[in-house]
């Protein structure tokens, strides 16, 4: 990622919504003198979004080691550690707006999954205060965890069309009618996703669940390119991985849900802009070669 790619992008964008933003927000009572930053909303989004495209495990570490020597001359009115985390709290709302634009393209092809967001480890549960009225506990494959399930959408580009972050303890099919609005073509998910209900209600809107079966279940036919791509499940998979030990999104040393919130949205705009994304490369000529149906 060309940090200055990355900052001409965002500044465009803060120019067009910043002041847009700051008229609709009510004014304090009583009034407080209001200094501006020395780091502007562009400068402050930019640095953070770059934490999650850089080989660092740490934020704190980042930025006193590598933004605070070598990108100061590209920052001139560099602030403290201590008070760029002050400011993060405030490119929040920016950065989901932003990400909202990031978006890939629908294609009619578009894969669901939910991956955990542990906040601490399970035995930390009980003292944990940070997130103590918001995170749940939820089980995986893996276990019990306790914090937050991160719900995505992809097409099979691996390109990002929908988010939604839920408590752990919500069924996965809860926020699926919602997550996938204005998406056209078919979802793939796993056996999570086997409802009839939710079968129903996203064909209403004009979206067909492909999901496996489960061993208790009647064979039933399926065109072989459902089938083909039912199997590619792994790949958003491999995009939740990527998020989690690329981008950095998940960890368990946040101090605030506000800057959480903030790693976890900058991390997916920082996969927005990965080049090489996880993708399935498919023909269309080869496609259109398949035969009709299969048994699942």
């Amino acid at each position: 990622m060309e940090l200055e790619q990355l900052f001409w992008d965002i500044d465009d964008f803060c120019q067009s919504f910043e002041p847009d933003w700051r008229c609709l927000q009510l004014p304090e009572t009583p009034a407080k003198r209001q200094r501006p930053p020395r780091l502007n909303l562009s400068e402050v989004m930019t640095v953070v979004i770059h934490f999650h495209a850089s080989n660092y495990r740490t934020f704190k570490h980042y930025y006193i080691e590598h933004v605070a020597i070598y990108l100061r001359s590209a920052f001139p009115h560099l602030v403290s550690y201590n008070r760029f985390v002050e400011l993060m709290s405030g490119a929040m709302l920016p950065l989901l707006v932003y990400l909202s634009r990031r978006k890939g393209e629908v294609t009619g092809i578009n894969y669901i999954d939910s991956t955990p967001i542990a906040v601490c480890h399970p035995r930390r549960a009980n003292r944990h205060q940070v997130f103590e009225t918001l995170a749940q506990w939820g089980k995986n494959s893996f276990g019990w965890y306790f914090g937050f399930k991160l719900h995505l959408v992809i097409n099979e580009r691996g390109a990002l069309l929908g988010f939604q972050l839920t408590p752990a303890n919500p069924d996965a099919r809860k926020p699926v009618p919602e997550l996938v609005k204005g998406l056209s073509g078919k979802v793939f998910g796993d056996k999570g996703y086997i409802s009839q209900a939710l079968f129903e209600k996203l064909f209403s809107q004009g979206l067909q669940l492909v999901t496996p079966l489960k061993k208790n279940m009647h064979n039933r036919l399926l065109p072989i390119m459902d089938k083909l791509l039912l199997r590619k499940r792994s790949l958003i998979e491999t995009v939740n991985d990527q998020l989690k030990n690329i981008s950095q999104i998940a960890h368990s040393r946040h101090r605030s849900p506000i800057n959480f919130l903030v790693n976890l949205i900058a991390g997916l705009i920082a996969y927005t802009y990965q080049e090489k994304k996880p993708s399935l490369n498919l023909d269309p000529t080869l496609l259109a070669q398949l035969p009709a149906a299969a048994v699942i």
